[in-house]
């Protein structure tokens, strides 16, 4: 499994990207691992998503997965590509983000860094 130095961790399994002023989030490649096959993704809708709160929902062949974010952020906008292509996330985790978000920068350095994520595992 791979883990990119340039993302930022959760400890629970999502990755953040940053894409100018905003962040694309997306799961780990050991997170769909664990997944099995992903069936469906509950998108997030825009607006505000409190800190601990669900951001998204992961149904796959093993289990429905509620995914949290451990600080707020804004959802500007949701990958509908997912609506038809689930299975992207198993294909390419990293490649394949799910929502972008507007959260702050500090927020997101404090997060862990590719070799702190593994080290979690």
């Amino acid at each position: 499994m791979s883990y990119p130095s340039d993302l930022r961790y959760t400890k629970d399994h999502i990755w953040f990207k940053e894409n100018g002023e905003t962040f694309l989030i997306g799961v780990t490649d050991y997170a769909q691992d664990q997944l099995g096959e992903v069936l469906y993704v509950d998108l997030p809708a825009a607006g505000t998503v409190d800190a601990e709160g669900t951001i998204f929902e992961i149904e796959s062949s093993k289990s429905a997965t509620v995914m949290q974010i451990p600080f707020a952020v804004e959802v500007v906008a949701a990958n509908e590509e997912l609506d038809d292509d689930p299975e992207n996330i198993n294909n390419a985790p990293y490649d394949t983000w799910i929502a972008e978000v507007k959260a702050d920068e500090a927020d997101v350095a404090g997060l862990l860094s590719a070799a702190d994520y593994e080290a979690t595992l």
